[in-house]
């Protein structure tokens, strides 16, 4: 059995299949260089995870930080990314609970990272804060 951050990040991969100009170039955590010819594509990671206990019931309420990248090549690689965040974001807020598998999704900030290249290369960084619940001494379940 995986555990439930384990399957929040299948979940937004899978929810953000059919992301507008991406295509099926959505990777988990990829750490090898995305090239020309595999852009635009997103890039799914987890930042960080961080649990507490706000209850006197065995629970955990977890806040998990997941950083959607968005990687484009053009003339003017924020424009071009535009509509890719549009329709990444649009497709990760329908369900905010990820089909009851989390409490919340909550959108965070956006970095813009833009460097020259044979052809301009643009990294936006969309941050996502998603709230979920575990048991205290069991991460794969929820109470």
């Amino acid at each position: 059995m995986t555990t439930i951050r384990e399957q929040i990040l299948a979940a937004i991969v899978t929810t953000l299949a059919g992301t507008a100009g991406v295509g099926s170039r959505i990777y988990r955590s990829r750490v090898d260089p995305v090239s020309r010819a595999e852009s635009p594509a997103l890039i799914v990671e987890p930042m960080n995870d961080v649990p507490s206990q706000n209850t006197s019931l065995p629970t955990l309420d977890h806040m998990l930080t997941v950083r959607v990248l968005v990687i484009v090549r053009d003339a003017i690689p924020d424009q071009a990314a535009d509509s890719i965040i549009e329709s990444l974001h649009a497709k990760l807020m329908t369900d905010q609970s990820l089909g009851g598998l989390v409490m919340d999704i909550m959108p965070g900030p956006t970095d813009f990272s833009l460097e020259s290249a044979d052809v301009s290369v643009g990294v936006i960084q969309c941050l996502y804060k998603v709230q979920y619940r575990t048991r205290v001494n069991d991460l794969t379940s929820g109470p």
